[in-house]
């Protein structure tokens, strides 16, 4: 039967679904450590507010009970992708290999994000810190069997080079305004107080946020068929064989080495931004949705610009350049003094590589994917988004450890030493990715579909 032709509409609908899970990841990643650790101050009376409810002090070395919790959820969720995306990757379920995972887990994804600001609030410390372990594994897993799916339809979806420039370009906005519009967290929360009271408010921000997502997540999930447009066959490899075989890939490899350590910046980054701005600069906590939005509005200006640079300049060149562009921001975030102004300087100039680096990694990891399909006649894209999420999990449970480990007494100096460390390893992620050979991958695709076309 003919498929239907893809199109950017079609891609649009499918970006919906970013939106959704990266609301859900900002509200995790960017706020549990706010609200569950640290101490209230005069200009910020919400931070740390649920922190006497679960252990505070180092229980194992300098490591905090909080993020070894953190950090053991990303470890847990890096080891389930290779699973989840073997399971989708052999699937031959009516609806296709990876909507109906996607629909399934839409609403309970929405409501465990909910039960992390509610439920580890007993009067019992330990009951709390094993509600909140259990609770942080379970966000992670459901995370996991939404997102391993989606993303191999970015391959999937992306059919030709001008679509998997596009989608990976849909999907970056959609991603960065669903982290932009987690920020507006404490906003909603300000609004709610007087209703819900502080905690309160708080939860009942976080079930707002999260009912939104819901309903992204399950725009692409029941407005898509997959049959219509992908001509998907099970792949017949198990899963840690195929994520074997996806490892042994040497471009694969390559490309891998730089994200994992990018993940790795970026996460302590984007842990400590709220502590950066607080307590670094002076800010108010209400002021990180407007800096947040500052940088996306501006980000998504460069989008059309990084969409038709990429097939001219080269993918390989403008992510390298991001890198060198974080690494600034941070360095930025290291040196910065008191004021508002500091927001706004790390919020301009960190929007040229978040342009570059939300859009391009996920093309590149594409083609990867489509040049094995064609050598292989075995589509496992699945596997090869998993592997990468695999392996950037492993950073980014790394920088939870690190980050929380480096910034248990709260000082000035600690949050400036973890900006320091993301400088660093983020210069180190540009250095290696001068190995991927994007040319050699591209003019392969090229030689077998020509090969094919005769």
């Amino acid at each position: 039967m003919q498929k239907k032709p893809i199109t950017n509409k079609l891609l649009w609908i499918f970006a919906v679904g970013q939106f959704g899970w990266s609301l859900l990841s900002g509200i995790v990643t960017n706020w549990m450590v706010y609200y569950y650790t640290g101490s209230p101050d005069a200009q910020n009376p919400n931070t740390g507010i649920f922190a006497a409810g679960i252990t505070q002090h180092p229980i194992l070395f300098k490591l905090t009970l909080f993020g070894l919790v953190m950090a053991v959820g990303r470890v847990f969720d890096a080891i389930t992708d290779p699973l989840i995306a073997g399971w989708s990757d052999r699937s031959n379920y009516k609806g296709g290999r990876r909507i109906p995972f996607m629909r399934t887990i839409a609403v309970p994804f929405a409501l465990v994000t909910i039960g992390l600001f509610t439920l580890p609030q007993t009067g019992n410390v330990v009951v709390n810190d094993v509600v909140l372990f259990a609770l942080l594994i379970i966000f992670y897993l459901f995370m996991t069997i939404f997102c391993t799916p989606y993303n191999a339809l970015i391959a999937e979806l992306g059919d030709t080079q001008e679509h998997r420039i596009n989608v990976s370009t849909y999907i970056s906005f959609t991603f960065i305004a669903g982290q932009s519009i987690s920020f507006m967290l404490p906003n909603v929360a300000g609004a709610l107080q007087g209703a819900f009271g502080q905690a309160g408010s708080v939860r009942m921000a976080v079930a707002i946020l999260a009912t939104i997502a819901c309903i992204a997540m399950l725009v692409p999930s029941l407005y898509i068929k997959e049959r219509e447009y992908i001509d998907s066959k099970p792949s017949e490899t198990p899963a840690f064989s195929s994520l074997l075989k996806t490892f042994k890939n040497g471009q694969f490899r390559r490309f891998v080495y730089s994200d994992v350590i990018y993940f790795f910046a970026l996460t302590l980054f984007q842990t400590g931004l709220a502590f950066y701005e607080t307590k670094l600069m002076g800010i108010e906590d209400t002021w990180t949705f407007v800096l947040t939005a500052t940088m996306t509005f501006i980000s998504v200006l460069l989008y059309p610009a990084v969409n038709k640079l990429a097939p001219k300049l080269g993918k390989k060149k403008l992510i390298i350049t991001g890198f060198f562009g974080y690494a600034v921001v941070f360095l930025i975030t290291f040196l910065c003094g008191k004021g508002l102004y500091w927001g706004f300087i790390v919020a301009v100039c960190a929007a040229v590589p978040m342009a570059i680096l939300g859009i391009l990694p996920q093309a590149c990891v594409a083609d990867v994917a489509e040049l094995s399909r064609l050598e292989t006649g075995e589509d496992r894209s699945g596997m090869f988004f998993a592997a990468r999420t695999f392996a950037f999990k492993m950073g980014q449970a790394l920088a939870m450890v690190v980050f929380t480990s480096i910034t248990v007494s709260g000082t000035p100096a600690s949050y400036r030493a973890t900006a320091a460390v993301a400088f660093v390893t983020c210069v180190i992620g540009a250095c290696l990715f001068f190995l991927y050979n994007e040319k050699m991958i591209l003019s392969k695709i090229e030689a077998i579909k020509a090969e094919q076309g005769k």
